[in-house]
Protein backbone atom coordinates (compact mmCIF):
# COMPACT_ATOMS: atom_id res chain seq x y z
CA UNK A 1 0.00 0.00 0.00
CA UNK A 2 1.35 3.58 -0.81
CA UNK A 3 -0.35 6.66 1.11
CA UNK A 4 -0.45 9.68 -0.12
CA UNK A 5 -0.31 13.49 1.67
CA UNK A 6 -1.45 16.15 -0.72
CA UNK A 7 -0.81 20.10 0.00
CA UNK A 8 -1.18 23.10 -1.81
CA UNK A 9 -4.15 24.45 -3.79
CA UNK A 10 -6.26 27.26 -2.82
CA UNK A 11 -7.24 29.95 -4.44
CA UNK A 12 -5.76 32.73 -6.74
CA UNK A 13 -6.37 35.25 -9.41
CA UNK A 14 -6.31 34.55 -13.71
CA UNK A 15 -2.90 34.94 -14.20
CA UNK A 16 -1.49 34.23 -11.05
CA UNK A 17 -0.16 30.84 -9.90
CA UNK A 18 -0.28 28.06 -6.93
CA UNK A 19 1.99 25.41 -6.07
CA UNK A 20 0.80 21.31 -4.91
CA UNK A 21 2.89 19.38 -3.30
CA UNK A 22 2.23 15.14 -2.65
CA UNK A 23 4.53 12.85 -0.32
CA UNK A 24 3.90 9.13 -1.13
CA UNK A 25 4.82 6.72 1.74
CA UNK A 26 4.72 3.18 1.97
CA UNK A 27 5.44 0.31 -0.35
CA UNK A 28 7.63 2.02 -2.88
CA UNK A 29 8.97 0.23 -5.89
CA UNK A 30 11.88 1.44 -7.80
CA UNK A 31 9.87 2.47 -10.59
CA UNK A 32 7.29 4.70 -10.25
CA UNK A 33 5.28 7.48 -11.65
CA UNK A 34 4.14 10.37 -9.50
CA UNK A 35 1.46 12.88 -11.08
CA UNK A 36 -1.85 15.27 -10.98
CA UNK A 37 -5.11 14.54 -12.63
CA UNK A 38 -7.76 16.89 -11.87
CA UNK A 39 -11.20 17.15 -12.38
CA UNK A 40 -13.96 19.98 -13.20
CA UNK A 41 -17.88 19.74 -12.69
CA UNK A 42 -19.60 17.58 -14.92
CA UNK A 43 -16.22 16.51 -16.51
CA UNK A 44 -14.04 13.39 -16.47
CA UNK A 45 -10.59 13.10 -14.69
CA UNK A 46 -7.84 14.18 -17.04
CA UNK A 47 -4.00 13.97 -16.72
CA UNK A 48 -2.63 17.29 -15.92
CA UNK A 49 1.32 15.99 -15.47
CA UNK A 50 3.06 13.30 -14.41
CA UNK A 51 6.67 12.38 -13.91
CA UNK A 52 8.55 8.72 -13.83
CA UNK A 53 11.19 8.85 -10.85
CA UNK A 54 13.77 8.61 -14.21
CA UNK A 55 12.25 11.65 -14.91
CA UNK A 56 10.56 11.39 -18.07
CA UNK A 57 7.60 13.97 -18.12
CA UNK A 58 4.12 14.12 -19.84
CA UNK A 59 1.55 16.93 -19.74
CA UNK A 60 -1.70 17.33 -20.56
CA UNK A 61 -2.14 20.13 -23.67
CA UNK A 62 -4.04 22.54 -22.10
CA UNK A 63 -0.82 23.06 -19.49
CA UNK A 64 1.77 22.36 -21.62
CA UNK A 65 3.92 25.58 -21.02
CA UNK A 66 1.97 26.77 -17.80
CA UNK A 67 2.37 24.20 -15.73
CA UNK A 68 5.66 22.41 -14.50
CA UNK A 69 6.16 19.11 -12.39
CA UNK A 70 9.67 17.97 -10.53
CA UNK A 71 9.81 15.17 -8.14
CA UNK A 72 12.66 14.57 -5.22
CA UNK A 73 12.38 10.94 -5.99
CA UNK A 74 14.69 10.34 -2.63
CA UNK A 75 11.85 11.90 -0.61
CA UNK A 76 9.18 10.17 -2.77
CA UNK A 77 8.10 14.04 -3.38
CA UNK A 78 6.38 15.53 -6.43
CA UNK A 79 5.87 19.23 -6.69
CA UNK A 80 3.39 20.89 -9.55
CA UNK A 81 4.08 24.66 -9.90
CA UNK A 82 1.21 26.19 -11.90
CA UNK A 83 1.69 29.31 -13.78
CA UNK A 84 -0.39 31.77 -15.60
CA UNK A 85 -4.07 30.26 -14.15
CA UNK A 86 -6.77 30.15 -16.15
CA UNK A 87 -10.90 30.05 -15.40
CA UNK A 88 -10.65 26.11 -16.76
CA UNK A 89 -8.29 25.36 -14.37
CA UNK A 90 -10.31 25.44 -12.24
CA UNK A 91 -10.90 21.87 -10.94
CA UNK A 92 -10.23 19.13 -7.88
CA UNK A 93 -6.67 18.09 -8.14
CA UNK A 94 -5.71 14.69 -7.61
CA UNK A 95 -2.53 12.90 -7.00
CA UNK A 96 -1.57 9.57 -8.35
CA UNK A 97 1.22 7.20 -7.81
CA UNK A 98 1.79 4.43 -9.95
CA UNK A 99 4.17 1.50 -8.74
CA UNK A 100 5.15 -0.69 -11.57
CA UNK A 101 6.94 -3.62 -11.86
CA UNK A 102 7.97 -6.20 -14.58
CA UNK A 103 6.15 -9.87 -13.75
CA UNK A 104 6.42 -13.08 -14.98
CA UNK A 105 3.17 -12.09 -17.34
CA UNK A 106 4.55 -8.37 -18.44
CA UNK A 107 4.13 -5.08 -16.46
CA UNK A 108 1.91 -4.50 -13.87
CA UNK A 109 1.01 -1.08 -12.22
CA UNK A 110 -0.85 -0.64 -8.84
CA UNK A 111 -1.96 3.04 -8.92
CA UNK A 112 -2.44 5.04 -5.39
CA UNK A 113 -4.92 8.10 -5.86
CA UNK A 114 -4.62 10.96 -3.01
CA UNK A 115 -8.12 12.92 -1.28
CA UNK A 116 -8.32 15.67 -3.72
CA UNK A 117 -7.26 19.60 -3.53
CA UNK A 118 -9.44 22.15 -4.92
CA UNK A 119 -8.09 24.52 -6.87
CA UNK A 120 -9.98 27.54 -7.52
CA UNK A 121 -9.30 30.35 -10.36
CA UNK A 122 -11.15 33.80 -10.25
CA UNK A 123 -11.16 36.74 -12.65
Amino acid sequence: QVQLVEDGGGSAEVGGSLKLSCVASGSIFITNVMGWYRQAPGKQRELVASATNGGTTEYGDSVKGRFTISREVDKNTAYLIMNDLKLEDTAVYYCKFVNSRIMADGRRNWDYWGQGTQVTVSS
